[in-house]
């Protein structure tokens, strides 16, 4: 082979090796920093109209009474509860999250748990593996019921009394 053959090989191969590297960095800087939040007046978050999704179906019959706080019941986690108000709680390993998971497999801001005054709903966040009701992965807002548990990576929350 020529010398200006191998020389072109050489800067091809450096190229895709910086593309690679210039991705990696930009992968972990998204997973410390977080995803950007867009800011209303006086720097408080703007506030977002609530969705209203048709009901589904429930498998068992739903706990009498309001919940009081969302419970960690398996994972590095397991333990930890936060109370319920109407604001909505997020879960992730951010530091914008209510309960800040020490779970691998989540990601830094994972789900919302939300309600709009009568019902609780679960919200998936975008997240890279996903959140579970069950074996089924959620992509909307689902309502969900007093015990229901939910899986975030290793991480199984549900709401309580």
């Amino acid at each position: 082979m020529s010398d200006i053959t191998l020389t072109l090989i050489k800067l091809g191969f450096l190229a895709v090796l910086w593309l690679f590297v210039l991705s990696a960095v930009s992968v972990i800087r998204s997973d410390i920093f977080g995803a950007r939040v867009e800011t209303g007046k006086a720097g408080r978050p703007p506030k977002v109209a609530k969705a209203k999704t048709p009901r589904t179906p429930r498998a068992r019959k739903p706990a009498r009474g309001k919940p009081r706080r969302l419970q960690i019941t398996q994972g590095p986690n397991a333990g930890q509860s936060v109370p319920v108000s109407d604001q909505p709680i997020i879960l992730g390993r951010g530091t914008d999250a209510a309960i800040r998971l020490d779970d691998d497999y989540v990601s830094t801001r994972h789900a919302r748990f939300a309600t709009n005054g009568e019902d609780w709903f679960v919200e998936d966040l975008g997240s890279t593996n996903g959140t579970y009701l069950g074996s089924q992965r959620i992509t909307t807002p689902v309502p969900i019921a007093l015990g229901t548990e939910v899986r975030l990576g290793k991480t199984v929350v549900e709401l309580q009394k």
